[in-house]
């Protein structure tokens, strides 16, 4: 049976920060394919037409969890057989890519759990932030699942091989402190502290130089695909971009008249 996302997915934007809503609390906003293929709509079309949005956050419904995974209710339709799961790792993949493709900064806004699928959203961010009461997890060798090697190299280059392996090979669950131990995760808040602060932290990244901040976001993508496959050229092409921009003009000047700039992102 088809299911509608429609009221599942969110996008809503206050000012220049955009939030992108998981909003399935009754389930812990555990994911469904539609739900994925919400998500990929929004990001497709989100960089071309947002072109005032400087930070997007994502976070999920309810104050009990950021994703808790995938939907199990629903696995025996969309991922019963190899040809569905094919189709469901496709959905699932793209976000990611998407995800780490936009030219804005990305935080994950985490309260509550963030485990499997919602562990590799977080992954494909490029900032964590979570309450004190989050947890997270990856279940898959509890479950008997193949795990996609995209989604473990952003494990591996986010924590390590070594932390990588001790939360696939064992499946269990661990906290905010570990989280922020094994560096997963940025920040840890009280969970009465955890909008405030991302809303000023997102505000801090959107207070600066938008080309900048895009710059280094994809310098720092090419980095890491090693020395090899490194752009060099288009690293250098973006530096010169700034450095021939309008605002780089504005930050000189605001610098010298003792003021705050107001970067424009030309």
């Amino acid at each position: 049976m088809s299911e509608s996302a429609d009221d599942k997915i969110l996008l809503k934007q206050i000012g220049d920060i955009a939030y992108l809503v998981f909003n399935n609390p009754t389930r812990h906003n555990a994911v469904s394919l539609a739900m994925w293929r919400r998500v990929n709509d929004y990001l497709q079309t989100f960089a071309d037409n947002n072109p005032a949005v400087r930070v997007l956050v994502l976070c999920g419904a309810g104050g009990k969890a950021f994703v808790s995974g995938a939907d199990i209710s629903r696995f025996e339709d969309e991922r019963a057989d190899t040809a569905a799961v094919t189709e469901y790792n496709a959905q699932t993949r793209q976000v990611y890519q998407l995800l780490e493709a936009l030219p804005q900064p990305t935080i994950a806004m985490i309260d509550g759990y963030c485990i499997g699928g919602g562990l590799n959203l977080a992954l494909a961010c490029d900032i964590r932030i979570c309450s004190e009461k989050s947890s997270f997890g990856l279940p898959a060798a509890r479950l008997g699942l193949g795990y996609p090697a995209a989604s473990l190299r952003r494990l591996v280059t986010t924590v390590g091989p070594a932390w990588a392996k001790d939360i696939a090979f064992t499946g269990q669950r661990f906290d905010a402190r570990k989280a922020l131990a094994i560096n997963l995760v940025q920040h840890v808040l009280p969970a009465v502290q955890l909008d405030d602060f991302v809303r000023e932290y997102a505000q801090a990244i959107a207070a600066n130089a938008p080309l900048t901040v895009r710059a280094m976001k994809a310098i720092v993508g090419e980095l890491l695909k090693g020395e090899a496959a490194c752009d060099e050229a288009y690293c250098q092409q973006l530096v010169d971009a700034c450095f021939d921009s309008a605002d780089y003009i504005e930050g000189r000047r605001a610098f010298m008249e003792k003021r705050t700039p107001c970067f424009q992102g030309k």
